[in-house]
């Protein structure tokens, strides 16, 4: 008698449907929180302080979550590749709960403030800082070698849709009612949180204990820095996206420069969410397959157009100006989800399991660097020069970086597909060349 053949589908597990549940309401929490704290923090500054001093109010609270993250990344990626990942992941859920509770009760009694918004992001900044390399490390652990490929695509597809429609979920939230925002992340992270306890024993890489754990934590950059091809794709986004930062001043534009507020900026944040989720059904019928190198390089250029095309809808009538931007907005999406799908591809594949929770951690950091590290420069930025400059020239550094990173990783124009090298010899030698 014939055995049945084994699944092959990611989705035929059911450790990884847990993942996959718990990953994108833990994106979605995390993304709409970071909305509405900026809107808040943008609020309550300019209640005492001028347009450009609470765009620098923005920009601190980027800092304030980037900070953490850029000194507990070494020490983080080490830990999700020595520990269990299933637990890094519930504890720092756990934390994350409490802190959107915390923040949803405060702002329903009415004594939330700066200093406390302040202070829950570098808590936020922390947790992440563990959370992130523990959750993508995980995935590739949950199904068997035939389906990691495809496992790797849903998990990113997964993640920048949270990612790009989670602002949208707090926008429209914080519209309804400013603490149900907070309360709608907390129960995100409830359920995310729920999902990861339904995952069982997964297998771990072995530790290595002949040496030094600083030494371990250095292998992971020094990795990162020998293929060309997964540091072309982690710094790209780095710098395009950090230059490229106009999702970081849509609170600015919401309310001082196309004057609409809390609602409209639940719409200016859904767009890009539109274009990811557009995408995202597109290669869920014509997956990627050719090209991928020049699809990410064609798509960040593309998500510098439409940056600036956005920052010039300042120069447009109000009529027409908020549909420009919603337009402009939509294909930012749709273009960064191009690039971010390429990018998590490429590095995960290309990576063996026992440095994935190091090199997770880098990635994680160039992320962060490009996210919340991009909205201190463009809050910085726009209390310099004004919020339309700031956007519009962030845009054209962005197509800069691109072509120059074209010229100077030529793997990455080269990268026809997503197939990998054979990272089991590479693990090898990397294990034994301290």
């Amino acid at each position: 008698m014939t055995a049945a053949p084994s699944p092959r589908h990611p989705l035929h597990f059911g450790n990884f449907r847990a993942y996959l549940a718990g990953r994108l309401c833990a994106v979605l929490a995390q993304y709409s929180m970071m909305i509405v704290l900026a809107w808040q923090a943008y609020n309550i500054a300019r209640e005492t302080m001028t347009t450009a001093g609470a765009s620098a109010q923005l920009g601190l609270i980027g800092l304030a979550q980037f900070l953490p993250l850029f000194f507990l990344t070494p020490v983080t990626g080490w830990v999700a590749d020595h520990y269990d990942r299933r637990i890094i992941t519930r504890l720092t859920l756990t934390l994350l709960t409490i802190a959107a509770g915390l923040l949803a009760f405060a702002t329903y009694e009415g004594w939330v403030s700066l200093p406390l918004i302040f202070g829950i992001a570098v808590i936020v900044g922390i947790a992440r800082a563990f959370n992130g390399p523990a959750y993508g490390a995980l995935a590739p652990n949950l199904v068997p070698p035939a389906a990691l490929p495809t496992a790797i695509a849903i998990s990113s597809v997964s993640w920048q849709a949270g990612m790009i429609a989670g602002p949208a979920v707090g926008g429209y939230a914080y519209a309804a009612t400013p603490w149900g925002a907070y309360a709608l992340a907390a129960i995100l992270y409830g359920v995310a949180l729920g999902a990861m306890l339904l995952i069982g024993p997964v297998p771990q890489p072995p530790r290595d204990t002949s040496r030094h754990p600083v030494r371990q934590m250095i292998d992971g950059f020094t990795y990162v820095k020998g293929n060309r091809l997964v540091l072309a794709t982690i710094t790209l986004d780095l710098f395009a996206v950090l230059l490229a930062g106009a999702t970081a001043l849509l609170p600015v534009y919401a309310r001082d420069i196309l004057h609409v507020g809390s609602a409209g900026l639940g719409h200016l944040a859904a767009a890009p969410g539109i274009g990811a989720a557009a995408t995202a059904l597109w290669f869920s019928f014509r997956p990627m397959k050719t090209e991928v190198g020049l699809k990410m390089l064609g798509s960040v250029i593309l998500f510098g157009l439409a940056t600036i095309a956005f920052g010039c809808t300042a120069f447009l009538p109000r009529g027409i100006a908020i549909e420009a931007g919603i337009a402009s907005l939509v294909v930012l999406g749709g273009a960064d989800m191009v690039s971010v799908f390429v990018r998590q591809s490429l590095v995960q594949l290309h990576t063996p399991d026992a440095m994935r929770g190091r090199v997770s951690s880098l990635s994680q950091l160039t992320i962060s660097a490009s996210n919340e590290l991009g909205e201190a420069e463009s809050g910085f930025l726009a209390a310099l020069v004004g919020p339309v400059a700031a956007v519009i020239g962030g845009g054209v550094g962005a197509i800069i970086i691109t072509l120059f990173w074209a010229r100077l990783f030529p793997e990455l124009r080269l990268a026809r597909s997503f197939d990998p090298p054979d990272i089991g010899r590479e693990e090898n030698s990397q294990e034994k060349n301290p």
